[in-house]
């Protein structure tokens, strides 16, 4: 993720120059309002009005650090707030760098995670607000993200947070042959207790994998689950029996194009491919090509508004894919690979990654679609 870090004093400048400098590797770009302070070079003086800055900020998705006041952050970014699913993260920090102070997308944004890292950096002090964050109490939306699925009604995070927060236990179903469990993955039949054998929903002979650490508060139930369960975890489009639905990102897509490609080309070419298979943009994990295009506006232009993260490998890391490709002389010539988007898909897809769309050409762009191999685990939460 891409982080704009904006000032309006010198001191403030400075403590932003501070904190890219600890940052390092990290995109950090530096913004300033104050043009003394960016009379340096360091950081871009911006002359539209704040509003305007932050709205761009945030259609990119970029991670936004105001230095300074509350007030200024919140106005300026309030025209451009639409759900918790969308918005970028936004953190304020005071410019004596005391405070770190996350204050938009806490969770599915991860600006509470940053708040953690800036305030580490400085020296200073995470204000988390989150309920259960500070309550350290299992957040259904951080286990999403971090298990890369996406939330498909996110109405259900209060009502799941809200059972939590009182006390109360939540019951979770996940798909068979997905949720990871002692450093391996458990049975299609999927996790059973061996005190439920011979219950309904619990049939005789299952294999019993190690069971895995669960939060507090949580209980595994069967899939699919006989009762309406609190959180279901599937790929199933049909299902519905939870309060809470998520689904995996389970799709990379492959990419490659002409140089100079325009994004008003590549945009419905990628959406006509995935309306083709019923794929949704949810259910993409990544868009993958060759590092020759690491910097192809069009790309990089439906990565941003679709919030999908655009991954390049080098032609050597690419070259490593031992799956059947389709290849073309003229583009080993042009990028060092024979295959881009095929290689590249199955790449991103990690180990058990399967291609379902071969290679798909049309006006200069090459597209191709692999399916990941997707788990859950409860210890990265």
């Amino acid at each position: 993720m891409r982080v704009s870090i904006i000032s309006f004093t010198e001191k403030g400048m400075a403590l932003s120059v501070k904190l890219a400098e600890r940052l390092k590797g990290q995109q950090i770009r530096l913004y300033t309002k104050c043009s003394r302070a960016g009379s340096e070079g360091v950081a871009l003086f911006i002359e539209e009005d704040l509003k305007h800055w932050a709205g761009r900020q945030m259609e990119e998705r970029n991670g936004l650090v105001f230095i300074g006041a509350c007030g200024i952050a919140v106005r300026a970014i309030a025209p451009h707030i639409g759900d918790k699913l969308h918005d970028s993260p936004v953190l304020v920090i005071d410019e004596n760098g005391q405070y770190v102070i996350p204050i938009l997308s806490g969770h599915v944004g991860g600006a509470n995670e940053l708040a953690a890292v800036f305030a580490e950096k400085l020296n200073a002090l995470p204000v988390i607000t989150t309920a259960t964050d500070i309550r350290n109490v299992f957040a259904a939306d951080i286990f999403a993200r971090k298990n890369r699925l996406f939330i498909v009604n996110k109405d259900g995070i209060a009502k799941v947070s809200s059972k939590l927060l009182a006390g109360e236990t939540i019951t979770i179903s996940i798909e068979p042959g997905h949720l990871e469990t002692g450093g391996s993955l458990e049975t299609s039949g999927g996790l059973r207790e061996p005190e439920a054998l011979g219950k309904p929903g619990f049939p005789k002979g299952t294999a019993f994998p190690e069971k895995p650490s669960l939060p507090e508060g949580i209980l595994l139930t069967e899939y699919p689950p006989v009762h309406r369960a609190d959180i279901v975890v599937t790929s199933d489009k049909n299902a519905e029996n939870g309060t809470l639905v998520l689904r995996p990102r389970e799709y990379v897509i492959g990419i490659g194009c002409r140089r100079g490609k325009e994004a008003e080309k590549i945009h419905p070419f990628i959406t006509k491919v995935l309306k083709e298979l019923d794929i949704s943009v949810e259910q993409a994990d990544a868009l993958a090509s060759v590092d020759l295009k690491s910097q192809e506006e069009g790309l990089l232009s439906w990565s941003r508004k679709e919030g999908i993260p655009f991954i390049t490998y080098t032609p050597e890391e690419l070259k490593t894919i031992e799956e059947p490709v389709r290849p073309s002389e003229f583009v080993k010539q042009v990028t060092g690979v024979d295959n881009v988007c095929e290689r590249a898909a199955l790449k991103a897809a990690g180990p058990g990654g399967k291609l379902i769309y071969e290679k798909h050409a049309e006006d200069g762009m090459t597209i191709a679609i692999a399916r990941r191999k997707w788990r859950v685990r409860f210890d990265e939460t």
